[in-house]
């Protein structure tokens, strides 16, 4: 095996064992075990448990970031915006199920950047562009497109973690019913929202 296919070989393997036991449950005497290979071999190639770590939940950001932004890029209406992030959000989490796993665990080396955490923030951001220019063409105020952008992007990520141990509905009924509360449930806001007084 030459030196790159015995790293892929390393990250491969690292991948599993942090997606079923995470990063504290996991340790570098298990990474080279189940790689057949010796301890000190990892830490050529890694210098360790949070080098390797940090490999394998950069190309899941980079691959869920692509999955995302793709989503986002056509442009096109708001309501097909909301259907494609969600479906983009879904797919990833069934072609990369380990690497979800590891992204929604909150690990010790996870910094406040290059997480699913910031991850979601920065969908939101872009989200949020599209918001203002919604909130002004309905007559409403975009101060708080931020805000909405939190909760549309929030709710869509916190469905993909539900979905990825239930895998039912399928796919696309749940992105057809995300879609229904967010467009749904947007079309008909208020201009100034109050919550009901108490009798």
């Amino acid at each position: 095996m030459t030196a790159s296919e015995r790293r892929e070989q390393l990250v491969a393997v690292s991948r599993g064992l942090f997606a079923e036991k995470g990063f504290d449950g996991t340790s570098v005497e298990e990474i080279a075990a189940r790689a057949e290979v010796s301890k000190p071999v990892v830490y050529e190639h890694f210098g360790g448990k949070e080098g390797i770590y940090a490999v394998v939940v950069d190309r899941e950001v980079q691959a869920l970031t692509g999955a995302l932004k793709g989503s986002l890029a056509e442009g096109g209406h708001p309501k097909v915006l909301v259907e494609r992030t969600a479906l983009a959000l879904l797919d990833y989490i069934e072609t990369h199920e380990d690497g979800f796993r590891i992204l929604v665990r909150d690990s010790p080396v996870a910094q406040a950047t290059g997480t699913f955490s910031s991850l979601i923030g920065d969908v939101a951001t872009q989200v949020q562009h599209l918001l203002e220019d919604q909130f002004t063409r309905n007559g409403l105020d975009p101060r708080p497109a931020p805000l909405y952008a939190q909760m549309l992007v929030g709710m869509i990520a916190l469905t993909g973690q539900y979905w990825l141990d239930a895998r039912s509905p399928k796919k696309t009924e749940v992105a057809a019913h995300l879609v229904n509360l967010a467009w749904n449930g947007l079309k008909g806001m208020e201009k100034k929202p109050e919550l009901t007084k108490p009798r």
